[in-house]
């Protein structure tokens, strides 16, 4: 991944800056994380990243096909590698987990839409909110 990304870069006319590496280790690491959670993580090696310029960072990032975002409710979008992108999100309100889940899982939901609606749904920006079985056995 690392070559294909820095590549990918250099092919569009870009640098590869220790500010990009950062921020791309960081969305690795977090897997869903806000511009902020991002920053945090970023500053623990470089403290003098600062907040705009993850902004930006993700940005071009996210414009090179390299990272998504996704909103898990109200405040800040969440970011997370685009190679990993094809899933639904499971957000528990108790707890603030996020679950991967395979697309698949709500492809009942689609058929429906489809059929008695005719909507064409795309399940992998689909968000759903509920409580975890942890949560829910307390």
């Amino acid at each position: 991944m690392v070559e294909s990304w820095q590549e990918e870069l250099r092919a569009r006319g870009y640098r590869v800056t220790p500010q990009r590496q950062l921020v791309l280790e960081a969305v690795t690491n977090l897997e869903h994380a806000t511009p902020e959670e991002i920053c945090t993580e970023v500053q623990r090696t470089a403290r003098g990243v600062n907040i705009s310029t993850v902004y930006r960072t993700l940005e071009l990032l996210e414009e090179l096909g390299l990272v998504k975002h996704a909103h898990l409710g109200h405040g800040p979008p969440n970011y997370h590698l685009a190679a990993e992108a094809e899933h639904i999100h499971l957000v528990c309100r108790g707890c603030h987990t996020v679950q991967d889940v395979d697309p698949r899982a709500a492809t009942g939901l689609a058929d429906v839409l489809q059929r008695d609606f005719g909507f064409e749904t795309d399940v992998h920006h689909l968000t759903v909110y509920g409580r975890c079985k942890d949560c829910r056995a307390t």
